[in-house]
């Protein structure tokens, strides 16, 4: 199977997990074909394919609850229930049971794609060992969740001296068109739910948003309320890409709520499984978190340190594994996660090239 009959396949099989919207999945395959970062963060299906094939001794190694599709971009921030700002992995779309170098390679292998493209300038080689020194520490200490001080000195733990909220957040969300019809009933009760007052009026937009998940549903509840906006989104939930691979019918369960809730992090109390939705609080401060928000002045080594932590973090809520994990890790060469995520970067360049001519 290539890449266009993969796609083809995969998108035929979540046609029938969910409701498609047709011409966000156009704007998303152009969006693919002009962009091999892009090309990468849409194909994960492609992604759980090849790498077995690819890295067959990486594919036997001790299997955890993984995020699966994890990438450079897979980060963002909230709140959680004590008001602190929190960092870590805000997108388990695509979590599954995998080998724990899944998560790792893959991470790796966008690091890879954004030095090509001159996005980063750490060397691959150190900056593969940031991930796995990070991911190494934290598992032998038990795990680290990431939360950030207030104060921007306090942000030194990512690398980088502050962050730049998102411009004009409210202006933006609140000028996206208006839901008059076709909100999901269920949809309509899950945002409801997650508001702070069930009887708060409130108007419903659309948002377009991710790359993997753009073409699924997806709605956010906008009010005002004690003096300023405050916004609930809605995703609808699919299984992960890796039940399309394995043949698995639609109505297979997503391990979204299962991976958020065993995860070691400080938890975003405004972030819950509702149905068939996944609901989450908006706000310049509850966001995805793309390397161009960053500043130019960062620390990469120390940044990918701390998403190799991240990484172990979510993994540690597979606690039957820790030991296994830790001795394959041990076991392995020097330069293994190098040579793998140059591998699947170039296996990737290769496929968006095949992708674009068709």
């Amino acid at each position: 199977m290539n890449i266009r009959q993969a796609t083809r396949s995969y998108e035929r099989w979540l046609r029938g997990c969910t409701r498609v919207i047709e011409s966000e999945l156009r704007s998303k395959h152009e969006q693919m074909r002009e962009d091999l970062l892009l090309f990468f963060r849409g194909t994960f299906y492609r992604w759980a394919q090849v790498w077995p094939e690819q890295c067959r001794d990486l594919s036997r190694a001790p299997k955890i609850l993984a995020v699966g599709d994890l990438h450079v971009g897979s980060f963002g921030t909230w709140r959680d229930l004590e008001g602190r700002l929190a960092w870590g992995v805000d997108d388990f779309d695509d979590s599954y049971p995998l080998p724990y170098t899944n998560d790792l390679v893959r991470l790796a292998a966008s690091v890879k794609i954004l030095i090509d493209s001159e996005k980063l300038t750490i060397k691959l080689k150190d900056g593969c060992n940031a991930i796995l020194e990070g991911y190494e520490q934290t598992l032998k200490n038990g795990g680290c969740p990431i939360v950030l001080a207030e104060h921007e000195t306090n942000l030194q733990k990512l690398g980088i001296e502050a962050f730049k909220p998102p411009e004009d957040f409210w202006e933006k969300l609140d000028e996206l068109p208006t839901v008059r019809q076709g909100l999901p009933a269920d949809c309509n009760r899950a945002l409801r739910e997650m508001l702070p007052d069930r009887k708060l009026k409130y108007k419903v937009v659309h948002r377009e948003a991710g790359m993997g998940s753009l073409g699924q549903e997806r709605f956010v509840a906008l009010a005002w309320w004690q003096g300023g906006f405050i916004a609930r989104e809605a995703k609808a939930t699919t299984p992960s890409s890796c039940a399309w691979l394995h043949g698995h019918l639609g109505h297979q369960q997503s391990y979204y709520e299962r991976i958020m809730d065993s995860a070691l992090r400080s938890h975003d109390a405004y972030q819950k499984v509702v149905g068939r939705w996944i609901v989450r609080r908006l706000s310049p401060e509850s966001n995805p978190i793309e390397l161009s928000d960053l500043p130019a002045k960062r620390e990469e080594d120390t940044l990918l340190h701390a998403m190799g932590s991240e990484a172990a973090n979510v993994h540690l809520g597979s606690h039957a594994q820790f030991k296994n994990v830790l001795k394959d890790l041990r076991r392995r060469k020097a330069n293994w996660l190098r040579t793998a995520a140059k591998d699947m970067a170039k296996c990737v360049e290769r496929d968006w090239k095949d992708y674009k001519r068709g």
